[in-house]
C-alpha cells in the first residue's frame, strides 16, 4: 500500500474542503466513491452512520475510517494527518500574528470575524433543528435544553441533558418500524476502548501538569461532543479556560479556513499555553481527535450490527435533538453578547444572514464582507 498517496489525497482536499462536515463528507464521496473507487456507496454509508452516532469530529471520523479501511492504521492516521494539517498550520500561524502585530487593522478583522460567528452559528442552529427535530417529542427536548443551559451553562451539565435527552427519547419516542438483526454479530475492539477510557478517567489522575490539564481539557470536549463540526463550540466553552474574546476568535477562524471545524483546538491551545505555543497547539490537536478516532476502531466492525436496532435510533434522536439545544443556548449566551458591540452590528449581520439565505453567498465570500465590515468599523471608531 502506498501510503504516500492516501497522504496526498487527502492533503488536497485539506487544502480545499471548505464548508464544514456536510461539505466534507460530500466531497470524500465524490473523491472516494465516485472518482477512485477505494470503496462502494453501500461502505460509504456504513462508514457515515457510525461517525454519526459516535461522538468526535464527524468528517473527519469519515475520513480516518477510509484511510483505515485503504490502508489499516498507518492510512487511518495519514488520512488524518493530510486533511488536519493545512487548517492547523493556518490557526496556529494566525495566533501568531496576531501576538505580533496587535493593531487596528488586526483589531477590526477579528471584529469583522467574531460577527461572521453569529451569522455561520445561527444559521446552523437553523439547519441542525430542521434537519434532526422533525418529531414533537425531539422539539420538546430542543426547548427544555436551551432553556435549562441558559441558565445553568457548564460541560457537565451538557453531558447530563445529552444523556437524559437520549433516555427521554429510548422511553417515549414511537417506532416507525420493526427492529430487524440480520447482519452477522462481531465483537468490540476492547484494546481501544481500553484508550478510549484510560484518557477518559485514568489519565487525569495520573499526569498532573499544565500539559496534561490542556490535553485532558481538549479530549474531554472530543470525546463527549456529538455530530462534530459547529457542536464542538460549547463544549469548549464550557470546559476549557479561555477569555471569551480568544474562543470566539478562535472559533471565527476555523469558520475562515479548510478542513476540519475542530482545527479550532489549534488556535486554543497554542493561547493556552503561550510559553511553548507550538506544542500547546499539537497537545490540543491530537486530544480532541485522539477520542472519536479510538471509538472509530473500537466500533467499526460491529456497528452494522447494532445500528439495526430501533432502540439505539430512539436514543439517537434524543442525544442529537439536546445537541441543537446546547448550540443555541450558546449561541444566545456568548456568542451574541461577545460579537455585537452596538445596534448597527445587529443590523448588518441580520442583512447578511437574509443574503445569505436568499442568494446561496459562498462562505468566502461571507468572510471577507465581514472582515472589510470589520475594518471599516475600527477605523471610525
Amino acid at each position: 500500500m502506498n501510503y504516500l498517496n492516501i497522504f496526498w489525497q487527502f492533503l488536497v482536499l485539506g487544502l480545499f474542503s471548505f464548508g464544514g462536515p456536510i461539505a466534507h463528507i460530500s466531497i470524500f464521496r465524490k473523491k472516494f466513491v465516485e472518482n477512485l473507487k477505494w470503496l462502494d456507496d453501500v461502505e460509504f454509508s456504513q462508514i457515515l452512520a457510525l461517525s454519526n452516532f459516535l461522538p468526535g469530529p464527524s468528517s473527519s471520523q469519515v475520513g480516518f475510517a477510509i484511510g483505515l479501511k485503504k490502508g489499516g492504521l498507518i492510512g487511518g492516521i495519514m488520512a488524518f494527518l493530510a486533511f488536519t494539517l493545512p487548517s492547523f498550520l493556518i490557526l496556529y500561524f494566525a495566533f501568531i500574528l496576531e501576538k505580533s502585530f496587535d493593531n487596528l487593522l488586526i483589531a477590526g478583522i477579528v471584529s469583522g470575524l467574531k460577527l461572521f460567528a453569529v451569522v455561520i452559528v445561527l444559521d446552523a442552529v437553523i439547519g441542525m433543528f430542521s434537519n434532526l427535530c422533525k418529531t414533537y417529542i425531539s422539539r420538546v427536548v430542543f426547548i427544555t435544553v436551551t432553556f435549562v443551559l441558559i441558565f445553568f451553562q457548564s460541560f457537565y451539565m451538557q453531558i447530563v441533558v445529552i444523556l437524559l435527552a437520549g433516555i427521554y427519547t429510548l422511553v417515549y419516542e414511537k417506532d416507525e418500524e420493526k427492529s430487524i438483526n440480520q447482519v452477522k454479530k462481531k465483537s468490540l475492539n476492547f484494546f481501544t476502548l481500553f484508550l478510549f477510557v484510560f484518557f477518559l478517567i485514568v489519565f487525569p489522575f495520573t499526569f498532573k501538569g499544565e500539559l496534561s490539564s490542556l490535553f485532558n481539557s481538549f479530549y474531554q470536549v472530543g470525546a463527549f461532543v456529538f455530530g462534530g463540526g459547529h457542536v464542538v463550540l460549547p463544549l469548549i466553552s464550557s470546559n476549557i479556560e479561555l477569555d471569551e474574546n480568544s474562543f470566539l476568535t478562535a472559533y471565527s477562524l476555523a469558520q475562515a479556513v479548510p478542513g476540519p471545524m475542530f482545527a479550532i483546538a489549534s488556535y486554543l491551545g497554542a493561547s493556552y499555553f503561550e510559553e511553548s505555543s507550538f506544542i500547546g497547539a499539537m497537545v490540543a490537536t491530537i486530544a480532541i481527535f485522539l477520542p472519536g478516532f479510538l471509538l472509530i476502531i473500537t466500533f467499526k466492525d460491529s456497528f452494522q450490527y447494532y445500528s439495526k436496532n430501533k432502540n439505539f435510533a430512539r436514543f439517537l434522536l434524543g442525544v442529537n435533538a439536546s445537541v441543537v439545544g446546547i448550540l443555541f443556548s450558546v449561541f444566545l449566551v456568548v456568542v451574541l453578547p461577545n460579537a455585537i458591540g452596538n445596534v448597527f452590528d445587529l443590523i448588518f449581520a441580520l442583512f447578511v444572514f437574509f443574503i445569505m439565505k436568499k442568494y446561496k453567498v459562498s462562505i468566502f465570500w461571507l468572510i471577507l464582507i465581514f472582515i472589510i465590515y470589520g475594518i471599516l468599523g475600527s477605523l471610525y471608531v
